[in-house]
């Protein structure tokens, strides 16, 4: 941690004994400037992005490897720090009498699980390239095409953009994106990122390496969760056998790690105390369901279904006891503006989405088919704390 931080965690305390200085740090969804223990996955992209430190780009990339080992992370980071290079121009020396003034090409991150229109991904590029605010409406997508080849038509080195979660369900398809990423000027070079491996996306066909990110080893983890309680909680709030007991828990996932550690603190804050302990790591990985839906698919879905999902953590277990009384509790909500066939409709593409399970109820006996009640396929704690903060 960096002593910026240090000193901002020194002035937030008030002479009270508090567990939690920052929730946001805590927080499984959201990335650090600088990801521990990633030093050879940032290597292996220093190494594919070298063209553009002399003012050129690289090829077409795919990264990969499974949820929760820090692709976003680690893609975030770097962006931010090379989004600086294009200001910094500086004079490339080609014979003892001529000299050329070169600029490094820009870089914007765009995340599918946001920008899931045309419209949206090339207001996404074009956004964070000019200086000047893109409208959003009275705008047609064509028009942002065309303003967006005006930009970079011999204006820029250059733009590299890294596309996050590709493949995931309420993203863009593959397909789609191939002629997203036609449709962008031809000094523009794409980082695709997902889960899939090489062999499974058709995206490998116009890249021209593939970057595999392996999950994070036990001690890596660790790290990783100690830097985040280092940030977020109290000094000595949570011993390190605490953090190996989530690591190895965890299995190289740092998305579960992070959520348990976030549950525990919930339970430890709840509680009255300033530590954490053993039984608030196992109540906390007792909630996290295996396998676990990432919590940014969760919170990157539109405003309307996060409300039902709110009101379905809320509900006891005789609520939930079928799809039918679920839908009658939210829909009778006072939060919850919607139709009964409305909610009903959105749990079941919920369902299908895989954010929540459609689980059958046990015989009990007599005939027909037995009744499915809705169970979430996410820490509910966290998703409630997050959805609250916001």
């Amino acid at each position: 941690m960096d002593i910026e931080a240090r000193i901002k965690r020194r002035q937030r305390h008030d002479g009270e004994p508090r567990l939690i200085q920052e929730y946001e740090s805590l927080s499984p969804v959201r990335h650090i400037d600088e990801p521990a223990d990633r030093g050879p996955l940032l290597e292996r992209l220093l190494d594919y992005l070298d063209p553009v430190f002399d003012g050129k780009l690289p090829a077409n990339a795919y990264l990969y490897g499974p949820n929760g080992v820090g692709k976003s992370a680690v893609v975030t980071a770097l962006f931010a720090h090379l989004h600086q290079l294009p200001t910094e121009t500086r004079t490339v020396i080609h014979t003892t009498t001529r000299a050329q003034s070169k600029t490094s090409p820009s870089f914007v991150y765009l995340d599918t699980r946001e920008t899931t229109s045309e419209f949206a991904f090339y207001h996404a590029v074009l956004d964070a390239l000019v200086e000047e605010t893109v409208p959003e409406h009275g705008i047609g997508t064509e028009t942002l095409r065309t303003r967006l080849h005006e930009e970079l038509d011999g204006s820029r080195t250059g733009v590299v953009v890294a596309v996050d979660h590709v493949g995931e369900p309420r993203s863009a398809s593959e397909g789609d994106l191939v002629d997203l990423f036609a449709g962008l000027p031809s000094n523009v070079s794409w980082l695709a990122m997902g889960r899939k491996r090489p062999a499974e996306t058709e995206l490998t066909e116009y890249t021209a390496e593939s970057i595999r990110v392996d999950p994070y080893q036990q001690q890596m983890l660790v790290d990783v969760l100690m830097t985040r309680a280092s940030i977020g909680l109290s000094q000595q709030a949570i011993e390190h056998d605490l953090a190996e007991e989530i690591a190895a828990w965890a299995n190289g996932n740092a998305h579960d790690a992070l959520a348990a550690l976030f549950i525990a603190t919930h339970h430890a804050e709840s509680a009255g105390r300033t530590t954490l302990t053993v039984t608030d790591v196992e109540a906390a990985i007792e909630e996290i369901p295996i396998p676990c839906v990432s919590l940014g698919i969760v919170l990157a879905l539109p405003a309307n279904r996060q409300a039902v999902l709110r009101e379905l953590v809320d509900l006891d277990e005789e609520e939930r006891s079928s799809v039918t009384a679920t839908t009658a509790a939210i829909g009778g909500a006072e939060s919850v503006d919607l139709s009964p066939g409305t909610v009903k409709r959105f749990l079941y593409e919920m369902a299908e989405a895989g954010v929540v399970e459609r689980v059958q109820a046990a015989t009990q006996g007599g005939q027909g088919r037995p009744p499915s009640r809705v169970e979430p396929r996410f820490p509910p704690t966290v998703f409630r704390r997050l959805y609250d903060l916001r």
